[in-house]
């Protein structure tokens, strides 16, 4: 079980800061999807990404493990408008199509990513 937590952490980790840098690559997507009654659109953007590359490589470290987990939590409930923003800009733009269907699907996998991150920066194994 802790070979396999270890693993997990690595490529969690590996995926938060590559959704990070994705953040400064690509930036016009991310802002596309910020909710308009946020101010600042293309700021926040940039928060959250530094927040995820922080975040990614936190849960490396065992000695910040925790609160890297909590970070990413909190970070994952802030974008969850964004991704029902995306949804239904989605069903909007394009109706109901095979991609909306998996914008649907994405919503409580967000859920499932939260309860992953906090299994994986608990302690113990």
């Amino acid at each position: 079980m802790i070979r396999l937590k270890t693993i997990c952490r690595i490529l969690m980790g590996l995926l938060f800061v590559t959704a990070g840098i994705l953040h400064f690559t690509k930036t016009g997507f991310f802002v596309s999807i910020v909710p308009s009654f946020l101010p600042f659109p293309a700021a926040l953007v940039y928060i959250s990404g530094v927040c995820e590359i922080l975040g990614g490589i936190g849960v490396l470290i065992p000695w910040s493990r925790r609160q890297a987990g909590y970070g990413l939590i909190a970070l994952l409930l802030a974008v969850f408008p964004a991704n029902i923003n995306m949804l239904v800009q989605s069903i909007h733009d394009h109706g109901w199509s095979s991609i909306t269907v998996l914008l649907i699907l994405r919503l409580p996998l967000q859920l499932a990513l939260i309860a992953l991150v906090n299994w994986l920066t608990k302690a113990g194994p």
